[in-house]
């Protein structure tokens, strides 16, 4: 259902929901336009990979740790909230198939929600180990990873490669922690490799010409089975193809008067790009792909973006100064402002929007704010509001827990 938001009270939302402000951009933007981003460094894996490093690192997670075990907060009560999930269920039974049949919206759903649930609980019980080192966190991981590789061979029908990619970001997180922090051993490490190397791999690493998210979400999958691989071929083209379809989900002022495209959509005409930006024609600052079609989705890209950008930084190369961080800071404020409240003037989507950012505001806001210094006011009153983010049930969870006001 299409909702209007409610009167944000300053003066910059009513002015320019009266029309007054002749700049749209001017009340989105969460600090004023400093000096040029970094430009883009050639896409490049490390020489050697640092692990654990997929969205995130020993040193986050030994930080996580200490705050834990001293009760401090957020920390504690994100942590409390994470091991009453069912995803830390010590007595949870996976349940593997051959095929994973996924149509769209998930109809049908032959595994989908399946998979889906036990790559977010094997990367939940990684993390409980790792916080309370109870080594049979540890051991449900590894049955959650062994059983999936023993039995999975594909994924099938319309929504098969967004599928890939959520499940495949949550298995290469799990699988990291496992592999590289707990001692007591996983024989069956070789054949999880083989699992994301033939199964998930090539669904993804060619991308998409589909909605943004798609391929955001695939690029994250790809760059992190590729970090667990240690495959530098691959790693480098999905970091290619994400700052590439980066550039085309966020629009900036300083792209001109239309946005980027990927090569291969066929956008040439304004007509064309106005209809795939889900008929919005007035471009400003920090609009994405699919504000217009509703802000879930959108949030799907946005954190896409942003695990990525951890993992580049944990991986050696830091795109949070380059173009990169540019639109995910404004990507971030442009869509906090008005899951916020702030009233949604005529020129946006036609004057409504569909809410519901979800929990994906820690990662960017903590490496921009507090490592960057950009006073990112709006993201930070909704990351604040909304803490300790959970999980969208999809491929986002704990990341209060895993990056909230983190400095490692």
């Amino acid at each position: 259902m299409r909702r209007r938001t409610p009167l944000l009270a300053t003066a910059t939302a009513v002015l320019v929901a009266a029309g007054v402000l002749a700049q749209p951009a001017a009340q989105h933007a969460e600090a004023a336009p400093g000096a040029p981003a970094a430009p883009e460094a050639p896409a490049a894996a490390p020489a050697t990979f640092v692990h654990p490093g997929v969205t995130v690192s020993r040193g986050q997670l030994d930080f996580v740790r200490a705050k834990v075990e001293a009760g401090a907060q957020p920390w504690k009560t994100a942590f409390d909230r994470m091991a009453a999930s069912k995803y830390a269920d010590l007595n949870r039974t996976p349940k593997p198939r051959a095929v994973v049949e996924c149509g769209s919206y998930s109809n049908p759903n032959l595994g989908c929600t399946d998979e889906r649930e036990d790559a977010i609980a094997a990367y939940t019980q990684a993390l409980a180990w790792y916080i309370t080192r109870d080594e049979r966190h540890a051991k449900k991981s590894i049955e959650l990873m062994d059983a999936w590789s023993a039995v999975i061979r594909d994924h099938t029908n319309s929504n098969a490669p967004l599928q890939t990619g959520w499940a495949g970001s949550s298995w290469a997180k799990a699988a990291e922690i496992v592999k590289h922090t707990y001692g007591g051993g996983w024989s069956g490490s070789g054949r999880f490799a083989a699992m994301l190397r033939d199964v998930y791999l090539p669904e993804i690493i060619n991308g998409s010409h589909s909605n943004g998210n798609w391929e955001l979400t695939m690029m994250e999958a790809a760059v992190g089975i590729s970090v667990f691989l240690e495959d530098r071929a691959s790693y480098d083209k999905a970091m290619a193809k994400f700052r590439t379809r980066t550039a085309a989900y966020v629009y900036l002022e300083s792209d001109g008067a239309l946005p980027k495209t990927v090569p291969g959509q066929n956008l040439d005409t304004r007509d064309e790009i106005v209809t795939y930006w889900q008929g919005q024609s007035t471009f400003v600052t920090g609009l994405t792909q699919e504000t217009c079609r509703d802000l879930t989705h959108t949030g799907y890209g946005i954190s896409s973006i942003s695990h990525i950008a951890e993992t580049s930084r944990i991986q050696g190369q830091d795109l949070y100064g380059t173009d990169v961080g540019e639109r995910l800071r404004h990507a971030l404020g442009f869509q906090a402002t008005y899951e916020q409240g702030a009233a949604v003037p005529s020129w946006l989507c036609k004057g409504s929007l569909h809410l519901g950012l979800g929990p994906v505001t820690e990662v960017g806001y903590n490496a921009l704010h507090n490592r960057l210094g950009h006073a990112m006011t709006n993201t930070q009153a909704l990351t604040e509001r909304t803490r300790p983010s959970g999980t969208n049930n999809l491929f986002v969870a704990w990341e209060t827990l895993t990056h909230g006001d983190n400095p490692a």
